[in-house]
């Protein structure tokens, strides 16, 4: 069967050409891009009734762009003046570099991990003496909070935005040849607005471990996994199965 259709549960880029916009030139599909996710703030009055208090930290931990967006929406809404002294520490580069959208920071207040688990931890390991600030969402991984409290360094974990199922009632019976699924919320909100979804004949494309966990528990199939070492890459991963077909 010749793959004529592409969803993927990302935003779309705009008038930004992205490898997406690529591929669909190369082999002559449509690519529609729809998230399966929202994020909605939580409001500032709900922050202050949680008695979160920001300068009472010495340093903020950014894992995200989103986590960038709520905390500086949330400084603002609370009109509280951060001190020059506040130290940010980010997971990679990228995130790092997002923090400029709101503010210039000289290199010693910013510390930035190398891309993996392991630099960040490291960073953190070396600055264990400083009270943290963690934003984040609703839905967030473990392996923050389990480092911090194993190795006793103090922190306040504040849910600055909810992440939550989109109302996908406009995509009909979602047929497409090929469902792109890059988190498991994802997997979460497709059932949330499909109930009886099938998978058919489609094939479905996963991203990551704890994606392809997702898949595997809604008895669903990855049809086309990444990363892998054939396929570093979504759009590698993607192209093998068009060419197949």
């Amino acid at each position: 069967m010749k793959v004529k259709n592409i969803l993927v549960s990302q935003p779309d880029p705009g008038e930004k050409k992205s490898a997406y916009h690529t591929l669909a030139e190369k082999y002559k599909v449509k690519v529609k891009f729809r998230p399966f996710i929202e994020v909605v703030g939580v409001p500032a009055r709900e922050m202050r009734k949680q008695k979160l208090r920001i300068l009472d930290h010495e340093a903020v931990i950014f894992t995200s762009r989103n986590a960038i967006d709520h905390f500086f929406r949330i400084v603002e809404e609370m009109k509280v003046e951060l001190p020059t002294t506040m130290k940010y520490f980010c997971v990679n580069e990228g995130v790092s570099l997002y923090i400029q959208k709101y503010t210039v920071l000289r290199k010693r207040k910013m510390f930035v991990g190398k891309g993996t688990e392991a630099s960040f931890f490291e960073l953190l390991k070396k600055h264990k003496a400083l009270n943290y600030l963690f934003p984040c969402s609703n839905i967030r991984k473990d392996a923050i909070p389990n480092f911090m409290d194993e190795h006793k360094i103090q922190y306040t974990e504040a849910v600055m935005y909810n992440t939550v199922n989109a109302d996908l009632s406009d995509l009909a019976s979602v047929y497409y040849d090929i469902l792109v699924f890059y988190s498991p919320q994802d997997i979460v909100s497709l059932f949330a607005n499909y109930p009886n979804f099938s998978q058919d004949d489609r094939a479905i494309a996963g991203w990551g471990k704890t994606t392809n966990l997702a898949i595997q528990e809604a008895k669903l199939t990855n049809t086309i996994p990444a990363p892998t070492p054939d396929h570093p890459s979504m759009i590698s991963a993607l192209e093998d199965y068009i060419n197949s077909k």
